[in-house]
């Protein structure tokens, strides 16, 4: 028997995630491990008349293709997978790892290759869900490896993941439209910002340009689950969009690659000097990526007090609720920011202790708590 928080999942994602609707063609990618859920996000497709192409394929396939792949086929693009972000109406992701270092030992110059030949690819999808042509979403199925790295039990982790996405409750739906409510209040004001400031009780300080930029609202469209807000710095501004210090509180992953106590120092826009405790040749080399690589795409506020731990997954750290993030790399086009690189790399620093964040001058959160009662507050 499935468990019933897998079905819970799926409906949410198949109907208030991606809204899909009958006739529609659904890319369903994953690894077989997680093939309960794939199941379940199958059969829920099928019952509403979508039409699917699944893509389930084993993480150790990438491991073997940067094991022996030559040059060119880093370097290839397929023209078959071209087409197919071009034509998905919708596509649902899901990520699902047996083991989380498996690239690790990995050429970073590699990994570099691949991503600078894959832009043109990641441009279009990113192109297409700015214009509201495809929608998608990317969630996380528990396994042994993301507890361990989480410091869990499998059966912690996995309440912590379905209680991150409000699967515990009766109407998990409704919980994310009250959040998604509260949000677009702070979205409305943020919209009318011209410069925001991050300080933290590490060092950091950070100010991003952006006026005339979109703040983005995610109550679990595109990740689940969600509770963020977003934009893009404004790259073409005087001041060049960002300046200033940042000193990351929890180590950054990509790729299955770890690298600790990253600093960055950014002028004009730029990453000018970048330093990291461990693997800081692997951090330099994903700045080396392209021209847009050491730019910042995304800045968002984490707005989850349902996640308060760190866990080593992207999806769950950059929510937590009292901090900010910021990506290096390709920007969203929605948001104004047309950053173009191979490269988009999530990175998250803790307000909770020490920090805030002004907008024009004003201090909008303390502590990690917003001082706007309407806007989301800690459980």
């Amino acid at each position: 028997m499935r468990d019933p928080r897998l079905d819970k999942l799926a409906q949410v994602l198949v109907h208030y995630a991606t809204r899909i609707e009958a006739g529609q063609l659904v890319r369903l990618t994953g690894d077989p491990v997680a093939m309960p859920l794939l199941e379940a996000i199958y059969e829920e497709l099928i019952r509403s008349g979508a039409h699917v192409l699944p893509q389930i394929v084993p993480d150790s396939f990438q491991e073997i293709f940067y094991e022996h792949a030559t040059e060119a086929q880093l370097r290839y693009l397929s023209p078959i997978h071209r087409q197919l972000v071009r034509k998905i109406d919708a596509s649902i992701g899901i990520w699902a790892e047996t083991n989380t270092r498996a690239m690790s030992g990995v050429d970073p110059k590699k990994q570099a290759i691949v991503s600078a030949a894959r832009k043109p690819l990641f441009k279009v999808f990113m192109d297409r869900a700015a214009n509201e042509e495809l929608r998608w979403v990317g969630t996380l199925y528990p396994t042994a490896a993301s507890a361990q790295d989480a410091e869990m039990s499998l059966r912690d982790y996995e309440r912590f993941v379905f209680g991150a996405g409000y699967l515990d409750h009766k109407d998990p739906v409704a919980v994310w439209k009250k959040i998604h409510k509260q949000q677009q209040k702070m979205v409305d004001y943020l919209n009318d910002a011209r410069e925001v400031r991050f300080e933290a009780a590490n060092g950091t300080d950070l100010t991003v340009n952006v006026e005339g930029m979109k703040w983005i609202n995610c109550a679990g469209e595109c990740n689940f689950p969600d509770g963020e807000v977003f934009t893009g710095p404004n790259l073409n501004a005087a001041d060049g969009g960002v300046n200033g210090y940042v000193r990351y509180s929890f180590p950054a992953v990509h790729h299955g690659r770890e690298v600790s106590d990253v600093e960055l120092w950014f002028e004009r826009g730029r990453v000018v000097k970048a330093r990291a405790g461990r693997n800081e040749d692997f951090l330099l080399a994903m700045l080396d990526t392209d021209p847009g690589a050491r730019r910042l795409g995304e800045i968002a506020i984490g707005t989850n007090y349902n996640i308060q731990r760190y866990t080593r997954s992207t999806l769950f750290d950059e929510k937590i609720g009292g901090t900010f993030h910021a990506a290096v790399g390709a920007g969203y086009p929605e948001t104004g920011n047309s950053n173009q690189s191979g490269l988009h790399w999530d990175m998250v620093c803790d307000l909770r202790e020490g920090g805030s964040i002004s907008v024009d001058g004003k201090t909008i959160s303390r502590d990690g708590r917003f001082l706007n009662k309407g806007w989301p507050q800690p459980l």
